[in-house]
């Protein structure tokens, strides 16, 4: 069975549009969100779903970003990535991670062989709050998480200060 045979607003309507219809706002939201849900469903009529709205496997990764007083520790969720599809690059105030995912699928039954192929890019600019002039950049990959430690310059470096409380 055919999913798309089930979504109502597939049938278009044979009449043509009003000249009130360019001008109203309702009726031109309306037939937006209608496109938008059309070409949602469209991925139902029963090809592989891609994982990312332009087809690729990979966007970008999840970052998280952690600030301490001498360095930021940036996070990549990367799974399914070895680290040498990975590649990471520091210019001035700019982090740029890139990387390169492929996933193969085989599936052999009775007389049959099948085996697919897709390829994904991501690419991931993270401005950073201070120039990265120190050598000291540590990356470390485990288990699909890339893990990237760049120590703050000393000017940028706050003390932070201990105040005592008194009670009244």
């Amino acid at each position: 069975m055919n999913i798309g045979s089930l979504i109502p607003w597939r049938e278009k309507s044979s009449l043509p549009a009003t000249r009130q219809d360019y001008f109203d706002p309702f009726v031109t939201f309306r037939r937006e969100v209608l496109r938008m849900m059309d070409d949602f469903m469209s991925g139902f009529d029963g090809r592989d779903w891609p994982a990312s709205a332009n087809g690729s496997l990979l966007d970008s990764p999840a970052v998280d970003i952690a600030e301490t007083e001498k360095e930021i520790v940036v996070t990549a969720e990367m799974p399914g990535l070895d680290e040498k599809d990975v590649q990471l690059t520091v210019s001035g105030d700019l982090l740029t991670l890139k990387g390169e995912k492929k996933l193969e699928h085989e599936q052999k039954d009775g007389n049959g062989f099948r085996r697919e192929r897709q390829f994904g890019t991501f690419s991931r600019v993270i401005r950073l709050p201070f120039e990265v002039k120190d050598e000291n950049v540590e990356a470390t990959y485990k288990k699909g998480v890339l893990t990237i430690h760049l120590p703050k310059p000393p000017e940028v470096q706050k003390p932070v200060r201990q105040i005592d409380i008194k009670a009244a």
